[in-house]
This record gives C-alpha cells, sequence and structure tokens, in this order.
C-alpha cells in the first residue's frame, strides 16, 4: 500500500512541475510579446556635431514608438559638467522636440569653444525590470557667435526698375554657411572671383516692382546672420500700355494653331477662353521654363568677366518695347479679355534675317517653347542670358558653345508672331530686365566695367614701382 501512495504522488509532483514550468513559459512569452514588454529604445535625432551661436535655442528632438517616459540633458565644457534640463513626459507622447539653451550658470565656460551635449531618454516600458528602455546621445557642438563679416567693394550706383546692376564685395567667416542677395523678393546667386573669400554678383529689378532695395545676406553654420544694405541710386522709367484688338483672324489664326498644337488646349472651343489659355495660361508656363534655365551660376571663381554691347539683329528696326502691359479687347475697348506683359524687345529687318550671338556663351535651350516658337537661350555667365523668340530656323543646339559674331538662328514668325521679327529678350538669373541697358557700350563701361575696375583695384592693387634713390 505505501509504494502505490507513492507512485501516486509521484505523478501529481511532476504534474505539478510541468503545470509551473508551463506557468512561466506563458509568462516568460506574454513577456516578451506584450506591447508593455517592448524592447525598441527611444531615439534621439540630432547630428553628431554642431555648430552654435549660444543666442539661438538647440532643438533635439525625441522620440519612441510608444511612449516616452522621461528625459535628461547635460553639458559640459571639457571640465565641468552640468545638467541643464531634465523633465518626464505626460500621457502617450511619441515625440517631443527638446528645447537646450546656455546656461546662466558660471560652471560651464562662457568663452569656450568646443561643449558636449549628453541627452538621455527613457520610455514607459515595463522591459528591464519595469526601467523601461533608454537611449543616449553625446554631440559636440562648436560654439561660434561671430557673425560673418560683410564688406561691399564696389557696386553700380544706379538701377533702373527693370534694369541690372553689379556688385562686388567680400565676405569672411570661417563657417560660412549661405550666401545670397535678396532683391525685393527675388534672391541672387553670387559667383566666386579673383580670391577666396570674395564674390561678384549681377541683379535685377522686376520692372513690375514700383520699389527696390537689395541686400547681401551672409549665415553661418552657427545660424549668426549678416546683412549689409547695397546702396543704389533708383530711376523709374515709364513703361507702356497698350490696347490692342483681339481680332476673329487672330484667334482663329494664331490662337487656335497654338492650341491645336498642345493638347492640354486643344479641346477648348469658345474663343475669348482660347485666347486667356494661350495668352495668360501658356504664357505663364513657357516664361516659366525659361525662368527656370536662366537662373544658374557658376560655382566656379572667375578672375574676369567682360561683355560686349548686344546687337543681335543688323540693321534691325524696334517694333516692340520691353516691359508693355498689353491689354487684349473683343470688339469694343470695354470688352477687356485678357492682359499680358511683354518681356522683351522686337526687333525687324528682312525675312529669315540672320540672328548673332553679339558674345560668346553656351546654348542651354534651343527647340520651340509654346508663344516664342523656336527659340534659343544663351548663358552668358554671371547669371546673363539671351534669348531669342519666333526664329524660322535654328543653327545651334543645346550643349553648343557660340562664338561672338556666330549666326545662330533666323527670324521668323513661329510661335504667337504675326511677323517675321526677332523677339530678344535678356535675363539675369531668371528676372527678365531692359535689353536697351544692354544695347549701350556706354552703359556697360559706367555700370559694368568700372564697378569690377574699382573693385580690382582693393583686390589685387597693383604693385608699387621702387623709385630710385
Amino acid at each position: 500500500m505505501a509504494r502505490h501512495r507513492q507512485k501516486g504522488g509521484s505523478i501529481f509532483g511532476k504534474i505539478l512541475v510541468l503545470l509551473i514550468l508551463g506557468g512561466l513559459g506563458a509568462g516568460a512569452w506574454y513577456i516578451y510579446t506584450a506591447p508593455e514588454f517592448e524592447r525598441i529604445k527611444p531615439e534621439i535625432v540630432s547630428p553628431s556635431e554642431m555648430f552654435w551661436n549660444r543666442i539661438d535655442p538647440l532643438k533635439i528632438q525625441v522620440k519612441d514608438n510608444v511612449a516616452l517616459k522621461n528625459y535628461e540633458v547635460s553639458m559640459s565644457d571639457g571640465k565641468q559638467s552640468v545638467i541643464i534640463d531634465q523633465g518626464t513626459f505626460d500621457g502617450l507622447k511619441k515625440e517631443e522636440t527638446l528645447t537646450v539653451k546656455f546656461p546662466k550658470s558660471k560652471k560651464i565656460d562662457p568663452k569656450v569653444k568646443k561643449i558636449t551635449v549628453t541627452v538621455k531618454a527613457n520610455d514607459k516600458s515595463m522591459w528591464n525590470m519595469f526601467a523601461g528602455n533608454s537611449a543616449i546621445k553625446t554631440i559636440n557642438i562648436y560654439v561660434d557667435y561671430k557673425r560673418p563679416n560683410v564688406n561691399i567693394l564696389s557696386n553700380s550706383r544706379m538701377i533702373n526698375q527693370g534694369g541690372s546692376a553689379l556688385v562686388v564685395f567680400h565676405v569672411e567667416d570661417e563657417n560660412l554657411d549661405k550666401l545670397y542677395i535678396k532683391a525685393n523678393k527675388n534672391i541672387f546667386k553670387a559667383q566666386p572671383y579673383k580670391k577666396e573669400g570674395y564674390y561678384a554678383a549681377l541683379i535685377a529689378w522686376d520692372f513690375k516692382d514700383d520699389t527696390f532695395d537689395a541686400k547681401i545676406i551672409a549665415t553661418d553654420l552657427a545660424g549668426n546672420r549678416k546683412e549689409v544694405h547695397i546702396p543704389f541710386y533708383h530711376k523709374n522709367p515709364r513703361y507702356k500700355k497698350s490696347e490692342i484688338k483681339a481680332s476673329d483672324k487672330f484667334i482663329d489664326g494664331k490662337i487656335t494653331d497654338l492650341a491645336s498644337s498642345d493638347p492640354e488646349y486643344a479641346t477648348i472651343s469658345d474663343k475669348l477662353e482660347k485666347l486667356k489659355a494661350i495668352n495668360e495660361t501658356m504664357r505663364l508656363s513657357n516664361e516659366a521654363m525659361i525662368h527656370s534655365l536662366s537662373k544658374n551660376v557658376s560655382n566656379e571663381i572667375i578672375d574676369s568677366w567682360k561683355i560686349k554691347k548686344f546687337h543681335p539683329l543688323k540693321n534691325g528696326k524696334r517694333v516692340a518695347s520691353f516691359g508693355d502691359h498689353r491689354f487684349y479687347y473683343y470688339k469694343n475697348k470695354n470688352n477687356v479679355v485678357s492682359e499680358s506683359y511683354h518681356v522683351g524687345y522686337d526687333l525687324a529687318s528682312n525675312a529669315m534675317a540672320d540672328i548673332v550671338a553679339s558674345n560668346a556663351g553656351k546654348v542651354v535651350y534651343a527647340e520651340e517653347n509654346g508663344i516664342y516658337g523656336n527659340m534659343p537661350l544663351i548663358d552668358h555667365g554671371l547669371g546673363l542670358y539671351t534669348l531669342y523668340g519666333h526664329c524660322s530656323q535654328l543653327l545651334v543646339n543645346e550643349g553648343d558653345e557660340v562664338s561672338r559674331g556666330q549666326v545662330i538662328a533666323k527670324t521668323g514668325m513661329t510661335g504667337l508672331a504675326l511677323g517675321d521679327h526677332l523677339h530678344f529678350g535678356i535675363l539675369v538669373q531668371g528676372i527678365e530686365v531692359r535689353p536697351v541697358e544692354w544695347f549701350d557700350q556706354s552703359w556697360i563701361k559706367k555700370f559694368i566695367d568700372n564697378v569690377f575696375k574699382a573693385a580690382d583695384k582693393i583686390i589685387a592693387p597693383p604693385a608699387v614701382k621702387e623709385t630710385k634713390k
């Protein structure tokens, strides 16, 4: 009887052990798979190295896949370390941007050039014996509180509304980040000139803007910013306003031809809607492409930049001016149905006359472009581009290097042209400007060449000859 009871007890014990092990296994499986015990560490989003001006707070983002618990931020100057911020997160917050300010405490040397910032973050997971997952990141910070030094060497003394100007300047900052010129709402890039730290830039005053203000803006990697106003005398030429009759012949002819050639407009049947679509929507689309193609300025350093006056068409006679604001009316002058700006200079001579490149450059476009018809676009460097519209023939291809005096196309009446002529346009970094300035060698000498000469005397002054005693 005793042996029988021992056998039954042994079986019971084994069952009990199996139950305990099964329970432990189930518990372990639950802990391993349950969301409450997730094992993904928080993420501290920041570069490993940063520049800081000590004025603007540093922004450091912390993230977690479930919920953040707490954080701590400390700072060290290599000698002393201090906790500058710590706290907890409410609720199930998954993201937070920490704002780090330079401590007022004297424990961190205010003149230090390099510090380290250490960020610790924990989440609300029950993993690690309910301590949760933790992350730590140390960031090397280079302290720079000096603004870039910007000095204008020379600039055109005057700029016309719709005109161009040149500025040459010097910028000094070992951590320079961004450098540009802001003229009204437009941004202009400067090209390195002669020596490191020196720059030249052509800028433009959009003819549709009544007022003008231009400034050089330089920022460094630490966020320090310097703005320098460029002094110009301003002149506001008067631009013409024209009333043009939109005849049925015009709409049924040129407008319909252009609409039919583009699927976007081909299905428009209403005459006035078609006119507006071609004269405004297509025109703006064509000009947007021109602006994009003519914005590029090289990063290569240049030693000089010479330009001669433009004279693209021999014996060319002006038939339309730059900046003309045109209002199209149908039937009577009170019924204005469309409007546009003429952003070039129209010249006419003989049919299919030679069009000449007055200055060397690179062809960046040579195809059909909507209302402009067959159109070469040439880059002359420093952000100066010339455009030749309505050509009957193109004698150059994209990528060609053209020389001064080379015939590049023939005049014609492709696009939105009613007669054989050349639509000649000049752009400075994507902004149309007055061609008449660039037709005038005396203007070029006064406002371009002399500006470079004045700057050159500062950048590379001529050697002083020693006098014999």
